[in-house]
Parts: structure tokens; C-alpha cells; sequence
């Protein structure tokens, strides 16, 4: 009886190869033949899902916001929707290994992004879809009538945007000076600064 293979897990298996490249040697290392040698894969298999580099790229990163997105979907508001929210928000950041290396792919990912017209193109689309999440938490805030009534909607979403990128650099690149739990703490800090009523 033939194996039965998951695709989609396959595809998976070799963007988090492409992450771990990424990690230790930096995105300029990430190629389909070191991508292949580093999931255990023949460079035949690969090809058989991505074709290019630019291919094997791009759904590296799209799998990055996918899972955020994932994590975020599972959240639902209850009695306590500051606390979800703030665990939303906490998706994005290096909080556990899982995010952390999440998030040393996404500044690489920035960084190559600048250059390549194509990954431009994709950290685009994506900073777009970071801008529409951070003005829904500030609009859901509001309906719920949890900030302070004269707050300008569209300037705090793009404070909390700014907030939550600097704080990803951060994490990122000064753990030792900003751990999980100090940005955690400056999120919440943030977030009581526009509420009715703090927490």
C-alpha cells in the first residue's frame, strides 16, 4: 500500500528548516539545496513543492503570520476582553521560543525585503494586514467602551502598531534588557494609559 504523505505538513517541515537557516547562518544562507539538507530531504522532493528560493520565501513567511494569526483566532473575548486583548496583542512578540523565533525570521525577512522587489511586495501585504489588527483592537476597545471618549482612534492603532514592532526589535535583540515579562509589562503600561478606567 502506497505512504501516504501530507503535503501540507511537508511544505511546513521545510519552511521551519528555511527558519532555522535563518537563525544560525542568516537569510542570504537559505537556499533549496540547504533547505533540503537541513529538513533531510532529497533536492528532487523539494523541488517537487517549490520550484525557487522566492517560492520556498515567501511561504516561509507567510507560515509566520499564519500562525500568529492561528494563535490569535483561538482567543475569544469573555467577561475579562482587556485580558484577551492583551493576549492577542502578545501573539506578536517574542514571548516563548515558539514566538522568538518567529519574530528573528521576521526582521531578517524585513531586512532582505528592502531590496527584493517581490518580498517587498509580500511585507507590504502583510504590514497592511499588522495595520488592520492593531485599528481593530483599538475599535473594539472603543465599542466596548473601554478607553477614555476622547482618544483619536487611527493615532493610538498606530501607536500600538509602533509599540508592538519596537518592542519585537527589542526582544529580539536585547533579551537580556527586555525579557517576556518587561514587554508584558510596557504592553499593559500602554494599554491602561488609554482606558476609562485602569486596570
Amino acid at each position: 500500500m502506497p505512504k501516504i504523505v501530507n503535503h501540507d505538513t511537508r511544505r511546513e517541515k521545510l519552511a521551519e528548516a528555511a527558519w532555522r537557516i535563518i537563525r544560525h547562518s542568516g537569510l542570504e544562507a537559505v537556499s533549496v539545496r540547504s533547505v533540503a539538507e537541513e529538513a533531510g530531504m532529497s533536492l528532487g522532493a523539494l523541488r517537487h513543492y517549490f520550484a525557487t528560493q522566492a517560492e520556498l520565501l515567501e511561504f516561509s513567511m507567510r507560515l509566520v503570520a499564519d500562525r500568529i494569526t492561528e494563535r490569535i483566532e483561538q482567543i475569544a473575548l469573555n467577561e475579562e476582553p482587556l485580558e484577551e486583548i492583551e493576549r492577542a496583542i502578545l501573539q506578536l512578540v517574542p514571548m516563548d521560543d515558539e514566538r522568538l523565533a518567529e519574530s528573528e525570521v521576521w526582521l531578517s525577512f524585513i531586512g532582505k525585503a528592502l531590496t527584493d522587489p517581490q518580498l517587498k511586495t509580500l511585507n507590504q501585504e502583510m504590514y497592511e494586514g499588522l495595520s488592520r489588527f492593531f485599528h481593530l483592537i483599538i475599535h473594539v476597545m472603543i465599542k466596548l467602551e473601554l478607553t477614555k471618549p476622547d482618544i483619536d482612534a487611527e493615532l493610538e492603532a498606530r501607536r500600538l502598531h509602533a509599540l508592538v514592532d519596537g518592542l519585537l526589535v527589542h526582544g529580539v535583540t536585547n533579551r537580556v534588557d527586555c525579557p517576556p515579562d518587561e514587554i508584558s509589562r510596557v504592553i499593559r503600561y500602554h494599554l491602561n494609559s488609554i482606558l476609562l478606567h485602569e486596570k
